[in-house]
């Protein structure tokens, strides 16, 4: 297992080149988002969206997030409606799980079976650059059950080495998990309050 720093606000292209390739190739990483470090891994391959699950040992009736890069990526693998749009444009990237109904091309391992997906968008540069090429997994660098890491030295005492990378970039932004939106109904409903929430009742109102 390789530790690699990066820098957060500049994040180097060759290592995240290096990350990016080890998803491809079915590892998995620990990377920092704008709350807290999370566990990613390609969602175009179901063996290693499974690794994800025995990792945090958590059961398989619960749903894994997605991380994407961009705004119109979301709509590669979500349905959006013109109000959803126009909520997502004012607060991501940032700091939210937004709830919404999926597409077929999104694993039902990720989804729990169900037909809707949490998607993220973090107000983190690693994190976009990652997920240029492919959506990868969002879900706290954690055993189920357990603190939530905001630094590497958190996550290496739950984790140790069951995963192949871990990219350090320090103590993340906020420390404390996204705030989730159900997008899926109007007006839309805060399912988890977490960092962020204030920024997106302003914005409702």
């Amino acid at each position: 297992m390789k530790i690699i720093k990066i820098n957060e606000d500049i994040p180097e292209s060759d290592k995240i080149e290096i990350a990016r390739n080890v998803m491809k190739q079915g590892s998995i990483i620990v990377y920092p988002t704008d709350t807290v470090y999370g566990i990613g891994a390609n969602i175009l391959d179901e063996k290693a969206i499974l690794k994800v699950f025995s990792i945090k040992k958590r059961p398989k009736n619960k749903p894994l997030s997605i991380c994407v890069s961009r705004i119109q990526d979301i709509k590669k693998i979500a349905y959006m409606d013109l109000k959803t749009e126009e909520v997502v444009a004012k607060i991501l990237p940032g700091p939210f799980t937004l709830i919404l109904k999926k597409k077929n091309n999104v694993s039902p391992f990720l989804s729990a079976g169900s037909n809707k997906i949490g998607i993220r968008i973090p107000d983190n540069k690693v994190c976009r650059e990652l997920s240029k090429d492919f959506p990868i997994t969002s879900t706290s660098a954690n055993i189920s059950g357990h603190d939530i890491p905001e630094s590497t030295e958190e996550v290496l005492k739950q984790l140790g080495s069951s995963v192949d990378m871990i990219l350090d970039a320090g103590i993340c932004k906020h420390g404390i998990p996204s705030t989730v939106i159900d997008m899926t109904v109007y007006p839309p409903e805060i399912i988890r309050k977490g960092a962020g929430y204030e920024v997106f009742i302003e914005s409702m109102i």
